[in-house]
Formats: C-alpha cells, sequence, structure tokens
C-alpha cells in the first residue's frame, strides 16, 4: 500500500455482479488517484463468479473501500435493478460528503479524474453533474461512445450532493440515467460531459452487452426510451444516429422498431407527465436547431459554389 493521499468529500457506489474480469481495472484506478474518496462502497449483488474476493483484497488495504454483500436475487437486473442496489448502498454511506457518485465495476481512468471533476464543479456553482467522455479500447485503438456534451456519462455519474437531493436522486426504473439528467434541466441545474485527457473513462465492456448481447441492449433502450417519453421524431433520430456504432445499422433500426412496438402495445411510460411534456418540448427545440445548422451548412455550399462557377 502506498502512503495515504489527501481525502476529498466524495462518496462513490459501486453496484456489481459477477465483473471479476474487469474489476480490478477500476479498483486500479481508483488506488491511483491523485485524491482518494472519503469512501467508496461496492455493493455486491449475488455474484457467483470471484467478484467478492477481489474486493476483500483491495479493501484490506485501502481503508476508503468497503464492501457490502446483497442476497443473490437469482438474475441481472438492468435499470432497477442497478438502482436497488446503488440505494442499498448509499443508505450505508457513514461521510459527510459534499458529492456522491455511481460507478459501474467495468471501468479505468486517468489518475486525475477526480480532482478534474472537482475543478469542474468549483468552477460552475449550478453545476449538478459531470463525467468526462467514454472511450471502449478495441484492436489497437479507442472507440467512443458518444454522448451529447449535456450528458453524463451513466458508468460514472458524478454528482453534487445538493442537486442529486434535490431531484430525489435516481428513479428506480428503465433509463434512470436519462430521466436524471432532463430532471436537473428542469430544476435550473447544468449537467455536462467534458473533452479532456484526464477525463477520459474507458469502458471496457460494449455499451448495452452486459445481459445476455448487444442486440437485447438495443431492444431494452429502444423500449426505454418509449418509456421515459421521447417524441417519435426524436427516437427515430437517435435511432439513425446508432446506425453509425457496432452493431452498425441493425442497432439503430432495432432501437426505432422497439420503441414503435412499445408505442403499439401501449407500455407504460414514466408517471410523470409535466416530465414528458418538458423532454418533448426539449428535444423538439434540439432537433430544429439541428435543421438550422444543416440548411446553413447546405445554402452556405451552394453559395460557394455559385460563387466559384
Amino acid at each position: 500500500m502506498s502512503e495515504p493521499h489527501p481525502t476529498v468529500p466524495v462518496a462513490i457506489v459501486s453496484p456489481v455482479r459477477d465483473e471479476s474480469k474487469y474489476i480490478r481495472l477500476t479498483l486500479d484506478a481508483m488506488v491511483a488517484q491523485t485524491v482518494w474518496p472519503a469512501e467508496w462502497i461496492i455493493v455486491d449483488d449475488g455474484s457467483s463468479d470471484d467478484t467478492p474476493d477481489i474486493v476483500r483484497s483491495y479493501q484490506k488495504d485501502y481503508p476508503f473501500i468497503r464492501l457490502i454483500t446483497r442476497d443473490d436475487r437469482g438474475k441481472r437486473v438492468l435499470g432497477s435493478g442497478v438502482i436497488e442496489a446503488f440505494n442499498f448502498g448509499r443508505a450505508q454511506l457513514q461521510s459527510d460528503y459534499a458529492y456522491i457518485c455511481k460507478l459501474d465495476g467495468d471501468m479505468s481512468f486517468d489518475e486525475r479524474y477526480l480532482e478534474t471533476m472537482l475543478e469542474a464543479f468549483a468552477a460552475d456553482p449550478r453545476l449538478a453533474a459531470v463525467s468526462g467522455k467514454v472511450y471502449r479500447p478495441e484492436d489497437d485503438g479507442l472507440v467512443e461512445e458518444y454522448i451529447i456534451d449535456e450528458v453524463v456519462a451513466g458508468q460514472f455519474k458524478f454528482y453534487r450532493r445538493s442537486a442529486f437531493e434535490e431531484i430525489g436522486g435516481f428513479t428506480q426504473t428503465i433509463l434512470w440515467d436519462g430521466i436524471d439528467i432532463h430532471k436537473c434541466r428542469m430544476k435550473g441545474w447544468s449537467t455536462r460531459s467534458i473533452r479532456d485527457d484526464r477525463a477520459r473513462l474507458y469502458h471496457h465492456r460494449m455499451m448495452g452487452s452486459s445481459d445476455k448481447n448487444v442486440y437485447k441492449g438495443r431492444v431494452r433502450l429502444g423500449r426505454g426510451i418509449w418509456f421515459m417519453g421521447y417524441h417519435p421524431a426524436y427516437a427515430v433520430a437517435s435511432g439513425m444516429f446508432r446506425m453509425g456504432e457496432k452493431p452498425y445499422v441493425i442497432g439503430g433500426l432495432i432501437i426505432i422498431g422497439a420503441y414503435f412496438y412499445a408505442a403499439l402495445k401501449r407500455d407504460p411510460r414514466y408517471d410523470d407527465l409535466e416530465f414528458r411534456r418538458d423532454l418533448q418540448a426539449w428535444q423538439m427545440q434540439r432537433l430544429r436547431e439541428v435543421g438550422q445548422r444543416l440548411w446553413r451548412r447546405v445554402t452556405g455550399r451552394a453559395g460557394d459554389r455559385s460563387i466559384a462557377g
């Protein structure tokens, strides 16, 4: 064990299940930070592999790490199950923290990650939540898991405690990591993912593939955006955008198809009507802004060609 680092008022909760393949990467990244969190609770949510033993081996040397185990529910439950485990760990936090994080067990990051996030909070008192951009190591390079700048990566949600409590924490539903962002916006907070080498997040599993395969993940995403309250036009635009990611084309089509299948079945939606109306108004404004930018580009090029001719 190295000499103790400066401690910051950050509490981290990591719900994990069967993460023995990756969790050492996450543990190594955290203990290498230039500053350490006040506490890091790792909630083992019924692992059948040696995930708990790996965590215990680090816990012996790093006192800010604490393992908590839950009974096995028999299967991985994404969305509501993850937040159920997160809330279980959050209820057992003991420090007087100013920031709270939800961190996945298949991530790694630069040694200055926590320090960089705290700098972002210090620079903007209305910043509710922040993350870096997410990259997936693939072959000999990195593939960015694209998120717009207003969205915070769900793999490492870093929240100002006061903002987190104002929105009522995470909803125990599918797409909790989109609902929270828009709740912040409705209450006048800002959220941001920043592009900085010190803030890179490395995701060692393809997004949406933790439950069986990525195709099932795309179905879940399509159903999730229906539940969250997406406008149909924005759902189609989102699916078209995702066609540029693996699995190419088909992944985006699956998202769109799952959204409209859920609509035809009249599947349940998030029960806050004001939230859904505000979300759709924001989405349509974003689509108009994108359309205006594209139009300016097209008309600008046309003008350039006519001048050149």
